[in-house]
């Protein structure tokens, strides 16, 4: 407000009006006697529409009677309409819905449904001012809280966890806390919480001990409420086996095994034995009555009465409740007299061969052993022909007869702490084997014939080494050795002559020597026939041949001195009367294979073979085989190929295609491969020449090349080569008639 005074006049100016500058302003003015006249203005001010402090958003509870704040103001007083989901709200249509004489909206028992934007409208028809203001309705949920269990069991000291899980809604989401006895936990290593989507709020217990059992609270808060629900913990002590240890007992005598263990709830024991899994419980008993159990207040015993080498071994012991169970196991040791493993007693040897006595022992705890000889010990260090070798369980005696006094009887004895057991020994004089006897001759051939017999009844008291079989021609001195492999009973005799008389005989041969012969038995040679007729198998070979395997058979006493091949095609029914004429090739007896070349195509063709000795020709082999339809051009090229050559061909092919690129741009564009190495190699001295000299080798390298046709393909000679081998071993080629 100011005031401005001029000569003749004054002026009051108020600036920012606001309404209760509104009233009645008086001006008054004195002149110089002292006369005062004074004049009355009325100053009405119109208050535009405006909204006092109206808070977005406003938050309510779920249920309560909601007033929502529209604050507006003007002058005159304005109309003011409300609006939600750009619909006007009346009674008529919204009977929860008031608006109450201050302009506010009154909501009854407000729900999450009524959440939204609601525009307060406020309008001055006088002067036909409108304005609005949208107001966010917020509407809070207290929470709801379950849990899918409420009772939890766990077990102490085996680092076991236990999750509770909280499921929460309300608005706005509620924030949970953990509760134990009245305070609230924090998180730590054994703590652990975790909040994941659709409300669920965990806390997990780690290494859980008998301490943790109890409740617990889990509490949901919003702005709305707060609600609690309690979970309960019940820990259990799994059973353990506190006490269980490996026993030793004598054979024959008790053995006792106690087993303690403890538990929440005290658990039951049983035994079970691993070498068969035969399980005792509290109060069995075996039928024999060795094995009894009796236990109680979480303790069991075992005993076994006369206990037997076969109790020897693991016995587990098993702690069992409810909820779980332990297990641990011993071991029964037994502890024995020596006893020895073995009843070879007799030994045979001669003078000069030494021999090992062994007296091998099964004891527990080890047993000393010491040998002795007519009441004489024999030292560890042994005398001039006996020595002894000794690990645990196992005593050697190696004894070297020199005379008919070394032979007789030697004693092991065995000595433990639980007793001594003897084992006497006898070391006798050893012989040759007995003869071998019903020698007889099978496969008897003109070159080869077997000999079999049957083993001697005796072997003289050491193994036997081999069979000797000696044979010779009738009226003949001179026996022929031939010695068996091992001591197989079946000999086969080689290199005889044909048609020859024979005379066999088998002696056995030991360490000791060899005994004496068998009865001598006769055989006689087959004489010298003509070969069987040999075998036969084919295949096609490259371009017009077929190659033919040979498969001597028997060939009657005498080398094989050459096959005779005969073939020719095969005549067809109906096509043509003309006999053909047989082609014979000569194949060396040393082959397994003839060559039969030039064939012809789509042909089939008869095949004569017959072995000849120089006894005479065997029997023929007939065969037949079929020519296929001449193949194209690719196929007779690669025919003969395998796969890997064929391959090699390709590989060959693309590295040639490369090699003349690379000289292409060598001449053309002085690039490539080949220039880098020359400008590598040659200096800058001898470039010029050294240049001319790579171009001229170039080309004489470019021209060796396989000529090229105007379509890039090398150009092949038609005419192909044919190599026939005869039988005098000469070569003689020809061009190939088959375009005739």
């Amino acid at each position: 407000m100011a005031l401005h005074m001029e000569t003749s006049r004054s002026r009051l100016i108020i600036y920012n009006a606001i309404i209760e500058d509104a009233g009645i302003y008086r001006c008054q003015a004195t002149d110089a006697s002292g006369h005062t006249e004074e004049a009355s203005v009325v100053l009405e001010i119109y208050q535009r529409l405006t909204f006092r402090d109206v808070q977005s958003p406003q938050e309510f509870r779920h249920g309560e009677t909601a007033e929502v704040v529209c604050d507006v103001i003007s002058s005159p007083v304005p109309v003011v309409v409300w609006y939600y989901q750009d619909k006007e709200i009346t009674e008529e249509h919204h009977s929860r819905f008031q608006v109450l004489a201050n302009n506010n909206l009154q909501i009854h028992q407000v729900t999450k449904a009524d959440e939204g934007v609601y525009r307060c409208e406020a309008s001055v028809e006088a002067r036909g001012e409108i304005d609005f203001v949208d107001i966010a309705v917020v509407v809070n949920v207290p929470p709801v809280l379950s849990v899918f269990q409420q009772a939890f069991n766990a077990t102490a000291d085996y680092q076991e966890s236990v999750t509770f899980t909280c499921i929460t809604s309300g608005s706005p989401d509620p924030s949970v806390t953990w509760h134990r006895k009245g305070q609230q936990l924090e998180p730590s290593e054994q703590y652990i919480f975790n909040r994941l989507e659709g409300g669920r709020s965990m806390l997990t217990i780690r290494n859980i001990r008998q301490g943790d059992g109890g409740t617990y609270t889990c509490r949901a808060t919003n702005k709305a409420g707060s609600q609690e629900r309690e979970l309960f913990l019940k820990v259990f002590v799994q059973p353990h086996i506190t006490q269980l240890k490996n026993v030793t007992a004598v054979e024959g005598s008790a053995a006792m095994i106690s087993c303690v263990a403890d538990g929440e709830p005290l658990p039951d024991i049983s035994w079970r034995r691993a070498s068969d899994g035969r399980t005792f419980v509290d109060g069995d008993k075996s039928q024999d009555g060795r094995f009894e159990v009796r236990g109680r207040h979480g303790k069991s015993v075992l005993t076994i009465s006369g206990v037997k080498l076969t109790d020897l071994g693991r016995f587990d012991c098993e702690a069992l409740s409810r909820i779980g169970g332990h297990q641990k196991s011993m071991f029964l040791d037994i502890e024995y007299i020596p006893k020895f493993l073995t009843n070879h007693t007799i030994f045979y040897s001669w003078e000069g061969n030494p021999v090992n006595i062994s007296c091998d022992v099964m004891s527990n705890p080890p047993a000393t052993m010491l040998w002795r000889r007519e009441r004489f010990t024999i030292s560890a260090e042994g005398t001039a022909n006996t020595r002894v070798h000794s690990v645990e369980g196992k005593s050697v005696l190696e004894v070297t007869p020199m005379s008919d006094r070394d032979f007789g009887r030697y004693n092991c004895t065995a000595r433990n702490n639980i007793g001594v057991r003897y084992q006497e020994f006898i070391l006798a004089q050893a012989d040759v084997p007995s003869n071998p006897y019903s020698v007889r001759l099978s496969a008897v051939s003109q070159r080869l014939a077997t000999v079999t017999f049957m083993k001697p009844d005796s072997h003289g008291g050491v193994p036997i080494s081999y069979y000797l079989v000696q044979y010779k021609e009738v009226g003949s001195q001179d026996w022929r050795d031939v010695k068996s492999h091992s001591v197989q009973t079946t000999v086969v005799l080689t290199g005889l002559e044909p048609n020859t008389t024979y005379e066999v005989r088998v002696a056995a041969v030991n360490g000791k020597g060899q005994g004496e012969f068998s009865h001598t038995e006769t055989f006689q040679t087959l004489p010298i026939r003509e070969p069987s007729p040999p075998a036969v198998h084919g295949q096609r070979a490259m371009g017009k041949a077929y190659r033919l395997g040979l498969v001597k058979q028997d060939d009657g006493g005498m080398p094989i001195v050459e096959y005779i091949v005969k073939y020719k095609t095969h005549a067809q029914l109906g096509i043509s009367d003309k006999e053909e004429q047989w082609m014979t090739k000569l194949v060396p007896g040393a082959n397994d294979f003839a060559m039969l070349q030039p064939l012809q195509w789509n042909t089939r063709y008869e095949v004569e073979i017959t072995a000849r000795n120089v006894k005479g020709l065997s029997e023929p082999t007939f065969y037949q085989f079929f020519m296929p339809q001449k193949p194209d051009i690719t196929e007779s090229l690669f025919s003969g190929l395998g796969l890997g050559a064929v391959v090699g061909l390709g590989l060959g092919a693309l590295l040639l295609l490369l090699v003349l690129v690379d000289v292409s741009c060598f001449f053309l564009r002085h690039c490539g491969l080949l220039m880098c190495i020359t400008r590598t190699l040659c200096s800058k001295k001898t470039a010029t020449s050294g240049k001319g000299k790579e171009i001229e080798e170039g080309k004489a390298a470019y021209l060796k090349l396989p000529l090229k046709e105007e379509n890039g393909k090398e150009s092949l000679k038609p005419d192909t080569i044919e190599i026939k081998v005869h039988s005098d071993n000469s070569i003689h080629t020809k061009p190939d008639d088959s375009k005739a």
